[in-house]
C-alpha cells in the first residue's frame, strides 16, 4: 500500500510589506513575485501611494497607469512631475530571486525619466514590473512612489515547476525534475532551453516522461561536492501552437555527502554505506505478501519530522488512520515512505514484513534521534538513494517519483527530445 500525506501548518510565501520610515523607504521581497526598492537615504519620505496621487503636492505621474494590464511589449515607460525634480527612479523586472533593472535616465530638467535609448526594444511578456520613484518639490518635500503594472500575457502560457530547491544540498542521486503545466508539443525548444550543467563537468541528459515532465541526470551518481547549476530560458519558447514560456532564470543546488542504503525486504535489513563503507545494519519491515515494497532505486524527495498517514487517501477502507507517523521520508510520488513505526512490537523488525508497502524502522510514539529510525533520518539528505532488492513486487516505474535511476543510460538518452 501507498500513502498520501497530509500536512498541517503550511503557510505560504507572504505578500510583501512596506514600511515607512524616517530616513527611507524599504520594501521587503518575500516569495516569488516580491517588489523590492532600494533607494538607500533620501531624507523625508512622504507617504507611499499606490494609484494616483493622494494630493497636488504628491504628482509623481507614471506611464502605464498603476495596475495596468495587458501593456504592449513595446509599451511606453515614463515617469514624470509637474514640478520639482526627480531624484531616483527604478524601473525592475520583478521575477523570481532575479529582479532586472530597465536602463533609464533622468531628463537634464529633472522633470522626467525614460528608457535609456540603448535599452532592449522591449519588454518581456508576461512579466510584472514595478516602479519605484522619489521627487523632490518645489517646497523641498520629498515624495515617493510605487507602481506596478503587466506586460500582455499570451492566451496560453507555460511554466515548469521544479525541484530541488535553490541553494539546497542534496544527495548524490538527485535528479532536476520538471513538472509543466501545459502539454508539451515543441519538447525540442523546450529541452534546450534548460541547460543542466555542473562543476566538474559531466554530460547531464534530459528524459521525458510524456508531454509534461522532463528530468535530468548524468550517466552515474553525482560525485559529493558537485556544484549543480540549472539555467532556464524559456521565456517565450514556443511550447505548442499559442502556448509560450515565461521563466527565465538560473538556480543552483550543491551535491553532498555519498550516502546509500540498501534495503533486502527478504532479510529484513537495510545497510548505509557512506562512502561505499559500511556504517550500519538497521532492522526492518518491509510491506506484507499482500501489500509488498517496490523494488527498485527510490530517491527521497521530502522529509517530515512527523505526518500522518490515512488509508484512505489511497483507496483502502479503513484499515488504519495514523495522526503521527515520525520521521517520514518519501520514496515515490504514489506514496511509498520510509518512516519511524512505534506501533508494532520492537521483534517485527527483522523478522518480518508487515506494512502496507512501506519500510518501517523501529521508532517510538513522538520519535526520538535515539530510535533507528530517528539515527537515520537525522542522518538523510533529499536526493539520497534508497534501494529496494528482493521484494515480490515489480520494479518501481522511472516516473515514480525521481526513480529514472532504473533506467540505463541508453534508454535514458533514448527520452531526449534532442
Amino acid at each position: 500500500m501507498r500513502f498520501v500525506l497530509k500536512r498541517a501548518g503550511a503557510t505560504g510565501a507572504g505578500a510583501p510589506t512596506w514600511v515607512v520610515l524616517a530616513v527611507a523607504l524599504v520594501a521587503g521581497l518575500s516569495g516569488c513575485s516580491g517588489d523590492r526598492l532600494d533607494i538607500g537615504d533620501v531624507g523625508k519620505v512622504g507617504d507611499v501611494v499606490a494609484g494616483k496621487a493622494a494630493s497636488p503636492r504628491q504628482a509623481i505621474l507614471v506611464t502605464p497607469d498603476d495596475g495596468a494590464k495587458g501593456v504592449k511589449a513595446d509599451g511606453r515607460i515614463e515617469v514624470r512631475v509637474p514640478g520639482g525634480r526627480l531624484e531616483r527612479v527604478r524601473v525592475m523586472k520583478a521575477e523570481d530571486a532575479q529582479p532586472e533593472e530597465v536602463p533609464g535616465t533622468i531628463a537634464d530638467d529633472g522633470l522626467s525619466w525614460s528608457p535609456s535609448q540603448d535599452a532592449p526594444g522591449r519588454l518581456e511578456l508576461a512579466a510584472k514590473y514595478t516602479v519605484d520613484a522619489v521627487a523632490l518639490d518645489g517646497q523641498g518635500h520629498r515624495q515617493a512612489r510605487h507602481t506596478s503594472f503587466t506586460t500582455l500575457v499570451p492566451e496560453h502560457r507555460f511554466i515548469g515547476y521544479f525541484k530541488p530547491e535553490n541553494r539546497s544540498t542534496v544527495g548524490v542521486g538527485m535528479i532536476v525534475s520538471f513538472s509543466f503545466n501545459q502539454a508539451i508539443v515543441n519538447r525540442a525548444a523546450v529541452e534546450r532551453a534548460i541547460k543542466v550543467t555542473s562543476k566538474p563537468p559531466v554530460a547531464v541528459v534530459g528524459h521525458w516522461f510524456g508531454k509534461e515532465r522532463l528530468d535530468f541526470r548524468p550517466k552515474e551518481y553525482w560525485k559529493p561536492g558537485t556544484k549543480v547549476t540549472v539555467d532556464m530560458k524559456l521565456r517565450d519558447v514556443p511550447a505548442a501552437p499559442g502556448v509560450y514560456g515565461i521563466q527565465e532564470k538560473k538556480v543552483g543546488f550543491t551535491i553532498g555527502r555519498d550516502q546509500e542504503s540498501l534495503v533486502d525486504a527478504e532479510a529484513h535489513t537495510m545497510e548505509v554505506r557512506r562512502g561505499g563503507e559500511l556504517v550500519s545494519t538497521i532492522p526492518i519491515s518491509a510491506g506484507s505478501p499482500k501489500n509488498t515494497t517496490y523494488n527498485g532505486k527510490m530517491v527521497a524527495m521530502e522529509m517530515f519530522d512527523v505526518t500522518r498517514m490515512n488509508s484512505r487517501t489511497v483507496g483502502f477502507g479503513g484499515e488504519y488512520d495514523i495522526p503521527d507517523v515520525p520521521h517520514a521520508i518519501r520514496l515515490t510520488a504514489t506514496g511509498t515512505f520510509l518512516h519511524g513505526n512505534y506501533w508494532a512490537p520492537s521483534g517485527t523488525f527483522g523478522s518480518s514484513n508487515t506494512s502496507h508497502g512501506c519500510v518501517g524502522l523501529r521508532d517510538v510514539k513522538g520519535g526520538s534521534p535515539d530510535t533507528p529510525a530517528g539515527w537515520f533520518f537525522d542522518r538523510t539528505l533529499v536526493g539520497d538513494v534508497v534501494e529496494v532488492v528482493n521484494s515480490r513486487d515489480r520494479t518501481v516505474a522511472a516516473d515514480n517519483g525521481l526513480g529514472g535511476w532504473n533506467l540505463d543510460w541508453a534508454k535514458w538518452r533514448a527520452g531526449s527530445a534532442l
